[in-house]
């Protein structure tokens, strides 16, 4: 491989552990955050009838969690697009 091709590999997985590191920051900023830590003062706001805490603990991260995972998949099909790693 040249060095523009080991070049491009590297940029690659860089940008690729940036998008995970992010993604897995919200989701334990949201399931651990939101779910654990912020439950008492969550649970003053009523959400679908029940308290947001417990919702967010036991739906909300749930359904972040899901969107993350289509999120990823969407933005690493235009990774690869872009560092012609599709190929």
């Amino acid at each position: 491989m040249d060095y523009r091709g080991e070049d491009r590999l590297i940029r690659y997985w860089t940008a690729n552990k940036r998008l995970i590191s992010a993604l897995l920051t919200v989701w334990g900023l949201v399931s651990l955050g939101l779910g654990v830590l912020l439950v008492g003062p969550l649970n003053g706001i009523k959400f679908l009838g029940v308290p947001f805490g417990f919702w967010v603990a036991q739906q909300g991260a749930i359904y972040v969690f899901v969107a993350l995972i289509f999120i990823y998949a969407r933005r690493m099909d235009r990774l690869d697009h872009d560092y012609h790693a599709d190929e």
